[in-house]
């Protein structure tokens, strides 16, 4: 068998450290980046600062214009509101048998990716990290974090899901988990995000800095459970062992825990509010779910859009 070609669309944090874990393990990896991005990893290479061990790595770069048919793999990690951009990017990329895995917050994507391409060429998949583009142009991670989780979403555990699982298996600083039940997995991803991006960016503070407070603590939890209500409601309950892991995350004092969408707040940045917060509002709302914490929340990321949009920020 030829080996996977696999194309990752952008090198920054999710993407550029997947990726480059996998061209360092040797596989067929390249890079889909713009002109100033590809400069910086043709001049310094792509920089991997983790606990799992430094990397600097020459890799594979191309730019829009010049992607062909040719990749059986597109992991696609951009931010929600870059979708429209990166599926006309990715689109002339793939192989005739190729398949699109997306690394992306939410489930909204979900639905236009599935339109765009049809169910059969679209993996479901959640990536657990914290890692960031430094000034400098490095990957950083932050903490121990570097899990994937992907599959079908027919449930079915497909040969091109199990060759690209052997791949990330064999990668350093990975964790990689092929699995039967991924839109369950989505879901509950989906409960732990918005819970933590909704207090997070409502009280501009890691988890640790909230739980301090009186009554911080027991905010979370009642926004988590909230969360797991709206899940329900739409037919995917959390597991017992999924609440119980993310009740202790978030009631631990010395948690140093933040959120991609506060960060973006803090450098006045666009965010995925209406992605995330916005799409588990609609979903209460349609099951009749009280959820005054996420609807306040929503609303305070929203007026800070329309600070930023109106160039009133400090």
């Amino acid at each position: 068998m030829n080996p996977l070609r696999i194309l990752v669309l952008g090198a920054g944090g999710t993407g550029g450290y997947f990726g480059g874990r996998l061209a360092e393990s040797g596989a067929d990896v390249t890079f889909v980046v713009r002109e100033a991005r590809r400069k910086t990893l043709s001049e310094q290479g792509l920089r991997i600062e983790s606990p799992f061990g430094d990397a600097q790595l020459a890799v594979k770069t191309v730019v829009a214009s010049e992607l062909r048919p040719v990749y059986d793999a597109v992991i696609l990690t951009c931010k929600a509101y870059d979708l429209d951009a990166a599926i006309a990017t990715i689109a002339p990329a793939l192989a005739p048998d190729g398949y699109v895995l997306p690394f992306l917050n939410g489930k909204a994507h979900m639905d236009v990716l599935n339109e765009k391409f049809g169910p059969h060429r679209v993996l479901g998949g959640t990536a657990k990290i914290q890692a960031t583009v430094t000034p400098t142009g490095a990957i950083r991670q932050f903490n121990d974090w570097r899990t994937l989780v992907f599959g079908e979403q027919s449930g079915e555990i497909t040969g091109r899901v199990r060759a690209l699982a052997a791949l990330f298996e064999a990668a350093k600083g990975v964790e990689v988990f092929a699995v039967a039940d991924i839109v369950q997995r989505m879901w509950e991803k989906l409960v732990h995000l918005s819970t933590a991006a909704a207090m997070t960016c409502l009280m501009r503070s890691n988890v640790g800095e909230i739980v301090r407070t009186p009554h911080g603590r027991e905010i979370f939890l009642d926004q988590l459970r909230c969360g797991a209500a709206i899940a329900a409601a739409n037919g995917y309950a959390p597991s017992a062992a999924f609440m119980k892991s993310w009740e202790e995350t978030f009631s631990q004092q010395d948690s140093q825990y933040s959120t991609s969408m506060l960060r973006d707040i803090e450098r006045g940045g666009q965010t995925e509010a209406e992605h995330i917060l916005g799409y588990m509002l609609d979903k209460a709302v349609n099951s009749a779910i009280a959820c005054n914490t996420l609807l306040l929340a929503y609303t305070h990321v929203k007026a800070y859009e329309q600070r930023r949009a109106a160039g009133r920020l400090p």
